[in-house]
């Protein structure tokens, strides 16, 4: 069936096809998430990670008012080099960007809409947005969450950005029916650092496991997605203590500024960037590869389930 608005590269038609597996990736982290020219250096490196283990990558993108699940190198590079000049665009920014024939660096509540559009299950990123601090008062809560409890695909994430209110993060996918796994882990990461004292709903400690999780929710007709919560590798992980201070800085920070909506999350990375003196940019590039690594081996392990059990 033809998706209106929807290209597919050829390379991910013909593993659809085939029933081979694909991993989605955002371009939210390229256009948003980096400095030029490293935000290209490392989504290149994340689709060879993909490749190296087995499952075809699928950067998602808006180019000229077309969904596109699959972006040449030429591509990423566009995306890279036009960096914030490209619309940062969540699902109420895809009938716009579409109808005028814009660009658009998806989200994650985006990149799941064009996935699951697409027939892509599993979906790799650095970590899911959630509900802002304050959000009692401000009732900011990123549409990544909503998206969550729609859609289903599975999304390989170092938990929540540390940036916001885990707690209630975590409230929210529990009340929307969005199960929360823990790969080798019984607490939920938070991006930056390898726990944060609240516990996952389950843990798995295999690929295969996670993917018969996920064949067996979509089997029984239960729509929504699934996090499976991968801690940034221990080696680039940051001290609790010390990343909750420069979080607590770069907030006020922004509060002073004024800064707010679709602006804060890019602004709390960059300061934050800046006041770790680049660790929390590595930080952040080495669970973005350790998540398309994992989604990979969910991937092929998704695929093998499907062939077992349909």
């Amino acid at each position: 069936m033809t998706i209106p608005y929807l290209d597919l590269s050829p390379e991910v038609q013909a593993a659809l096809k085939e029933d081979s597996p694909v991993v989605a990736l955002e371009s939210t982290i390229i256009s948003h998430g980096m400095p030029y020219p490293k935000n290209v250096e490392t989504a290149l490196e994340v689709e060879r990670e993909v490749k190296a283990h087995g499952a075809v990558p699928a950067t998602i993108a808006i180019l000229g008012g077309r969904l596109k699940a699959g972006l040449s190198e030429a591509e990423i590079n566009y995306m890279g080099k036009q960096g914030s000049m490209v619309q940062k665009a969540s699902r109420r920014d895809l009938p716009v960007l579409l109808a005028r024939g814009l660009d658009g660096a998806t989200t994650v509540a985006a990149t799941m809409i064009v996935a699951g559009l697409a027939g892509i299950r599993v979906f790799a990123t650095g970590g899911i947005g959630g509900v802002h601090r304050g959000a009692t008062q401000t009732m900011d809560i990123s549409a990544d969450l909503q998206e969550l409890a729609r859609t289903s695909v599975a999304v390989v994430c170092a938990g929540a950005k540390s940036i916001l209110d885990l707690e209630l993060t975590l409230e929210y996918l529990e009340t929307h029916g969005v199960p929360v796994l823990g790969y080798q882990t019984d607490e939920f990461p938070a991006f930056y650092t390898r726990s944060s004292g609240l516990p996952v709903d389950y843990r798995t400690d295999t690929p295969l496991e996670a993917a018969r999780i996920l064949h067996a929710k979509w089997a029984l007709g239960l729509a929504g997605g699934i996090i499976i919560a991968n801690p940034v590798p221990e080696a680039y992980a940051m001290p609790s203590a010390k990343i909750e201070t420069v979080i607590r800085r770069a907030l006020a920070e922004a509060e002073a500024r004024g800064v707010k909506g679709k602006a804060i999350t890019p602004f709390l990375l960059s300061r934050i960037e800046e006041l770790t003196e680049g660790k929390s940019l590595e930080a952040n590039i080495q669970l973005v590869i350790n998540n398309a690594r994992l989604a990979a081996e969910v991937a092929v392990g998704f695929g093998l389930e499907g062939s077992l059990n349909g």
